[in-house]
């Protein structure tokens, strides 16, 4: 028989599991699903918020909502996890909820983050137009060559 899975999940302030012996390790990354056995090549990918499930010893399943991290399989046996956030459960529809409002945070912050930066870009535009404009600004401007003294 085929040696188990050495699982880690972790966060940066706890390791939220160590299990020497998982079947099995299913998660998704911007491809798709995907699972992993013992035997399994190298493998490195990004996960987006979402659940990775995985079979202990004893075949019962486990979930971890994450909110995004790392995922990697090294030597055939261990696969790690870095996240940035995660909640352990049983209850996956508990755990799916929890991914979809983390996701819904991260596109809410991605929006807010364009917002910001499209007024700051416009800001900037009006500055310079009002400078080049009045005429009276263009000596504040930098010329090509020179650096700030």
């Amino acid at each position: 028989m085929t040696a188990g899975l050495h699982l880690m999940i972790s966060t940066p302030s706890s390791v939220l599991v160590e299990l020497p012996d998982a079947i099995s390790v299913r998660a998704e990354d911007a491809s798709g699903g995907f699972g992993i056995l013992p035997g399994h090549a190298d493998f490195l990918t990004v996960l987006p918020a979402s659940v990775v499930r995985w079979r202990d010893g004893a075949g019962e399943a486990h979930y971890c909502a994450q909110g995004g991290g790392i995922f990697t399989v090294t030597g055939g046996n261990r696969v790690l996890v870095a996240c940035r956030q995660g909640t352990l459960g049983d209850d996956l529809s508990t755990l799916e909820a929890q991914v979809q409002a983390m996701r819904a945070a991260g596109i809410d912050a991605d929006r807010a983050a364009r917002v910001a930066q499209t007024r700051l870009h416009a800001n900037a535009v009006r500055q310079l137009m009002r400078l080049l404009r009045d005429g009276s600004g263009a000596d504040a401007l930098i010329q090509p060559g020179e650096g700030l003294s």
